[in-house]
């Protein structure tokens, strides 16, 4: 027990302290309780500065790699941040990307960390697909690993932290030891990851003195905090659609009135749920014998069945997983496939409404859509806009159309009420006022940079702005020519370079045009511009990329493997920032 003098010290620096100096405390005082008694003695009774107390404390653990796989950035700047302060504990931390990571060298590796974000259905990101596939095909062993896995993901989705827990299953399934227990974390994961770190360098400072750190059971659930997503309400104000008679496509613009101010920032996106429609709900019901105003309980929540059924549950594409107990309840051989559910009681009927109820049972939530916002804070005080193509497919030869494209397309008229959420992308923001600008968006990529001109515009941004934009037909598809081309006219857009790729015999995409203005281009580059990409992933942003890098190459007379050190090191400096799905 401390004498009252120094409990009153003690009281004073706790209550003045911030939450990360809390756990920098905790960490430290770990750590020197860890150290024989006579070092503890030896310790200096009078405060220090943080820097030189952490020096005193000299950690058990040298030397650790730090591994992230990534998507939108924010798995790689969670790491370079603990980087950097497992180095001012003493500690060297080779920091790595995981798509550049030596999968050889993981059977070498005493202390390892990684932070991995989810996507899609429980994937893993696109830079770590290697990793995974390696430590879940490979049957070697990891015996003297010691690891720790931090898990980013959205408790919006189902499967929000599915990657991280596999790899986090995985490694100690492959002999490592676990020191830290897995942390799940949602979007907003400053808190939990710092707490997270904070574990891990008590760990490395008291290495050989605790325990393995306990498993977490896949499925146990976070503290969300209400998960971390404020819900706006808003009514449409305007569902037009932007293409003209003779497209192929639909693209709506579709403006959102709010009562109050939306707090976001250009590069941001919005979250909605889509509701199903009710004639499927309709049929499904009647498929599964049950009265539409029968309550039952679906994620801790009670309501009519039709309701659960139309705004909460998801039932147009069931993943495999799902396939897989449904056929279980009917006790049928289904193949492993996508498949929607009028379709699965259609060919796989069930028996009654209590297997019915069954089925309701292993169902799960409709995920939200994400939107690049198409408006600007400084322009459209009290609305949020976005730009929404129309998606189509086909399945048997009939035609189908995307659920949350539909729902916002076809099915919210002007007065309709939604809600939404703001997902916020640190990655993708404007750059100072008086920076130079490249936007490169075809299609329903023009959205954020509409958002960033009518932004630039308004605030009176110094800085030149360039578009590359592209369609099918210059008459049909040109999306907001009208504000394109006065914005043009004023100077808001300095360049703008347009690739309609069907108006003549051979197709012309906006890589072309890329290459067409290279000398122009490179002498912004050069000048320090910043270039943004949105759109497709697959084939548009790669053939962009390319391109980019044949300017590199070209006008600034640097071999192959130069350009690529060129680019990555725009991208390091922000300069190099894609918004592609």
């Amino acid at each position: 027990m401390l004498v009252e003098p120094k409990m009153k010290l003690l009281l004073e620096l706790l209550n003045s302290s911030s939450r990360e100096e809390l756990i920098w405390m905790n960490g430290y005082l770990a750590g020197l309780l860890a150290q024989p008694q006579h070092a503890q003695q030896a310790a200096p009774a009078t405060a220090a500065a943080p820097a030189a107390i952490a020096a005193e404390v000299k950690p058990a653990v040298q030397k650790i790699t730090i591994a992230y796989g990534t998507e939108t950035g924010n798995s790689k700047k969670v790491a370079t941040d603990f980087a950097s302060q497992a180095k001012k504990r003493g500690i060297t931390a080779k920091l790595v990307s995981l798509d550049q990571y030596r999968l050889n060298d993981l059977s070498k590796e005493e202390y390892f960390f990684t932070i991995i974000s989810t996507q899609g259905e429980g994937e893993p990101p696109a830079t770590a697909k290697k990793f995974y596939d390696h430590i879940h095909q490979n049957g070697f062993k990891l015996n003297q690993l010691k690891f720790g896995v931090l898990a980013l993901g959205d408790t919006s989705y189902p499967l929000f932290c599915k990657a991280g827990e596999d790899v986090d299953t995985q490694l100690q399934k492959l002999g490592g030891q676990r020191i830290v227990s897995l942390q799940r974390c949602d979007v907003d994961y400053q808190t939990e990851a710092s707490t997270w770190f904070a574990d891990v360098l008590t760990q490395l400072t008291t290495a050989g003195s605790t325990a393995p750190a306990a498993s977490v059971a896949v499925g146990t659930p976070i503290a969300r905090k209400g998960t971390g997503k404020k819900i706006y309400k808003g009514t449409i104000l305007t569902n037009v659609n932007l293409n003209d008679r003779g497209s192929s496509k639909e693209t709506h613009h579709i403006e959102i009135g709010t009562e109050e101010e939306v707090d976001y920032a250009p590069g941001d996106s919005i979250g909605i749920i889509p509701e199903n429609s009710k004639a499927v709900v309709d049929t499904i019901l009647a498929l599964g014998f049950s009265n539409n105003g029968t309550p039952v309980t679906f994620r801790n929540e009670t309501d009519s069945i039709f309701n659960h059924l139309k705004k909460r549950i998801n039932v147009a594409w069931l993943p495999e997983r799902v396939v897989k107990q449904y056929a279980a309840i009917v006790k049928q051989d289904i193949p492993e496939t996508k498949i929607g559910l009028v379709d699965l009681l259609k060919i796989y009927p069930v028996k009654d409404v209590q297997q019915f109820y069954e089925v309701v049972n292993i169902l799960e939530p409709i995920t939200p859509r994400l939107y690049s916002i198409s408006s600007s804070p400084a322009a459209h005080g009290g609305e949020v806009h976005i730009t929404v193509a129309r998606d189509t497919f086909y399945i048997n030869q009939e035609l189908k159309f995307g659920l949350c494209s539909d729902f916002l397309s076809q099915h919210l008229t002007v007065s309709s009420e939604i809600d939404f959420y703001i997902h916020k992308n640190s990655q993708f923001r404007l750059p100072e006022s008086g920076k130079d600008v490249i936007m490169i968006g075809p299609g329903t990529g023009i959205a954020p940079f509409r958002s960033f001109l009518a932004e630039r515009d308004a605030s009176g941004a110094e800085g030149r702005n360039w578009l590359f934009f592209g369609d099918q037909h210059f008459v049909s598809d040109f999306l907001y020519q009208t504000e394109l081309q006065n914005w043009l006219q004023t100077g808001a857009l300095t360049n703008i370079s347009l690739a309609f790729s069907r108006d003549q015999k051979y197709k012309i995409y906006v890589q072309h045009r890329i290459l067409e203005k290279a000398g122009e281009l490179w002498s912004w580059l050069n000048g320090g511009a910043y270039v943004y990409i949105c759109g497709a992933k697959e084939p548009m942003s790669v053939d962009v990329e390319q391109a980019l890098l044949q300017v590199i190459q070209r006008y600034g007379g640097k071999t192959g493997e130069q350009a690529i050190q060129y680019l990555d090191q725009l991208k390091e400096e922000g300069r190099y920032l894609k918004d592609v799905y």
